[in-house]
């Protein structure tokens, strides 16, 4: 598994710009649905085989392991050339129409906050989870859909020749999501906020443990770590921020704790307006924020005004621009939004991930775009003042 110079080059421009210093360039990375992928291979007629991270030769990549509470393959309700319908690890009834970018969640079967409380989680420290092929939730149903996911340490091994890679892990919230629906969560979290408090701090040391025995079973092969915990949607917190406080906060901490303890930096991945817990992430001590959604009110250059150089970011090019195709009004996004690369501290990417919806040719046109104003000493023309 001996190291690409290009990789290494790679891990030492991202491991600057999240110490917040200038390197040869910003880096550039993304989440890409599988609908985007095969429209850009289709567009920019591109081999069947080819990869953006690799044709873009792109400068970090995340991974995935088994995050489900309980181990077990896919059960199988309804399955034709439509649609399937099964149940997960998280006891949850999941429908993928293979027209549709993403999953509808139909049931669950911890539908009582009774069954919540007495909810058992399988060992996180099965090797199973890192070190065999299976279905999982996370990566098995999404804008795809992925049966027997290959072994997770497998995948880290082959990728890491040639990108710096991620681990990753859920907070409580995402497993909540999952475990009992949206709804069931701030439901109870209102009804029962004492009790709920406990099942998140029984979420939470489970997800920490994952954590652990991920970054052990990695043995050294992980360039850093990102915390999945979307907790917002586009005008605010789902539920009060001092709840966050109390009961999430202490969990991605103590994540972020290990992670460094282990020399991994780590990003903070939560979709939606978290501008009421942003002074929160830095205090824990988070390296970036990703994906500082620009259609939830998050803008990037306002957040480095506020809070300078004492947190890195991840993202925050608005996709609603990219989607668009109108090249003017994405050069002006995408070179004002690299105002906040000056003196390091900012990956490049969408506010969320590359969907479906955005062109083959206006995401070329992105990457070619960084790549020539990204260069340091950053020269953004008429732009180059937005901060």
């Amino acid at each position: 598994m001996e190291r690409t110079a290009d990789c290494l080059k790679k891990l030492e421009r991202v491991n600057k710009t999240l110490t917040h210093r200038e390197a040869d360039r910003v880096p550039i990375s993304d989440f890409f649905w599988g609908s985007f992928i095969e429209r850009w291979k289709k567009e920019l007629a591109l081999p069947e085989d080819v990869n953006p991270y690799y044709y873009y030769d792109l400068d970090l990549i995340v991974t995935v392991t088994n995050m489900d509470p309980h181990i077990k393959s896919f059960e199988t309700l309804k399955e034709d050339n439509r649609e399937v319908v099964i149940k997960t690890g998280y006891e949850t009834i999941i429908r993928k129409k293979f027209d549709f970018p993403m999953p509808e969640q139909v049931s669950w079967d911890t539908d009582s906050i009774e069954k919540l409380e007495s909810f058992e989680f399988d060992d996180p420290y099965d090797k199973k989870r890192y070190f065999e092929a299976g279905d999982n939730q996370i990566a098995g149903v999404g804008d795809g859909f992925e049966r027997n996911s290959p072994p997770w340490i497998e995948t880290v091994k082959k990728l890491r020749p040639d990108f710096p890679v991620y681990g990753s892990i859920t907070e409580c919230s995402e497993c909540l999501t999952r475990l009992i629906g949206q709804e069931n969560t701030l439901l109870w979290m209102g009804m029962y906020p004492q009790r709920m408090g406990k099942v998140i701090n029984r979420i939470g040391q489970f997800y920490l443990d994952c954590a652990k025995a991920e970054i052990q079973a990695a043995n050294g092969l992980l360039d850093g770590f990102v915390i999945w915990g979307d907790v917002a949607y586009k005008r605010g917190m789902f539920f009060s921020p001092d709840y966050w406080r109390e009961y999430f906060k202490p969990w991605v901490k103590a994540i972020a704790d290990y992670c460094h303890q282990n020399n991994l930096d780590v990003i903070y991945h939560g979709c939606g307006n978290v501008n009421e817990i942003f002074n929160d992430f830095i205090e824990i001590g988070i390296d970036a924020c990703n994906p500082l959604e620009a259609k939830a009110d998050m803008d990037v250059i306002e957040l480095r005004r506020k809070f300078g150089h004492k947190i890195g970011f991840f993202g925050n090019s608005d996709i609603q621009i990219w989607e668009t195709g109108d090249r003017e009004l994405i050069r002006r996004e995408v070179l004002r939004k690299l105002n906040v690369a000056k003196g390091g501290g900012y990956i490049f990417a969408s506010d969320h991930s590359v969907t479906s919806a955005i062109s083959g040719h206006t995401y070329d046109y992105i990457v070619r775009l960084v790549r020539e104003h990204g260069q340091y000493p950053l020269d953004l023309g008429e732009f180059g003042d937005a901060l």
